[in-house]
């Protein structure tokens, strides 16, 4: 007896995907993990655990932390005031928000660097009246980072907020709740699973930036270099296995910590499925 398929072709579009997605992705980085490898464990070991290579992990991951943990907050103030809220300029402000996805992030970084440099708008008020220095200081990372990741957690929130019943909230409001306890016990709960993937997808944007990051960072060794920084830096002087071997760090870094997001989502789902 033969089975009903659902999709007619499977086979053949199971293999299409599966060769395109090696061609994209499994090949390279799996000639990554083998050019990192060839070292051997010593010299690998001796590369990746280098204190210049520790000094960009932590200013990686730490400046990447806190511009997606700034993206959670004001990416959902944004949703949430294009959803609820009808204003002059509304389709513009909503348009603007996609600029960091078409803007090249080369021209981000010379304009942030512009508006933030000791003599730029802003830098010349903040380092001046206040000694905050934000460009070529871990602070200006930050601030292009969290520039280039805010477009993935407004454009993942927002679609929920609008398919949100007011309803729920109007029935919360005639029982009695106020309205941080109708966000809390009502709408967050349905916020979180996008809230985490938005916080997911801005974070490993902000892991791997480059272009934003070159001009604004200063690119001081163990101090404002972050990890692509330093490969660039090794493949300039043609060390290509030690560039290898900082990549696999950082891709494995990444596949854990975005392993620990993807089960702290599903076990959110489970919890609200579940009871």
């Amino acid at each position: 007896m033969s089975r009903n398929r659902v999709i007619p072709g499977f086979g053949l579009s199971l293999g299409y995907a599966t060769l395109y997605t090696s061609l994209i992705v499994f090949i390279p980085l799996a000639a990554l993990a083998a050019s990192g490898i060839s070292l051997g464990a010593e010299t690998f070991w001796a590369v990746v655990s280098h204190p210049q290579a520790v000094a960009s992990y932590k200013l990686s991951f730490g400046a990447s932390l806190v511009a997606a943990l700034i993206n959670l907050v004001f990416g959902l103030l944004v949703a949430w005031v294009l959803v609820r809220y009808t204003f002059p300029g509304k389709r513009i402000a909503d348009a603007l928000v996609d600029l960091p996805f078409a803007l090249p992030t080369a021209v981000a970084g010379i304009a942030l660097t512009a508006l933030y440099g000791r003599n730029g708008w802003f830098g010349q008020y903040l380092e001046g009246w206040w000694g905050f220095k934000v460009a070529y200081a871990p602070a200006g990372i930050v601030v292009a980072l969290t520039f280039i990741g805010l477009p993935f957690v407004v454009r993942t929130v927002q679609p929920v907020l609008e398919g949100l019943e007011r309803e729920l909230e109007e029935a919360a409001a005639s029982l009695g709740a106020n309205r941080w306890r109708t966000f809390r016990r009502v709408l967050l709960p349905a916020l979180v699973p996008a809230l985490l993937t938005g916080f997911a997808l801005s974070f490993a944007r902000a892991v791997g930036e480059y272009g934003s990051v070159v001009f604004i960072s200063g690119n001081m060794p163990y101090r404002t270099e972050i990890t692509p920084l330093l490969i660039y830096s090794k493949l300039e002087q043609y060390d290509y296995a030690g560039a290898s071997a900082l990549g696999v760090t950082m891709l494995v870094f990444s596949f854990i910590l975005l392993l620990a997001i993807n089960a702290l989502q599903y076990w959110n789902l489970r919890r609200q499925g579940g009871g």
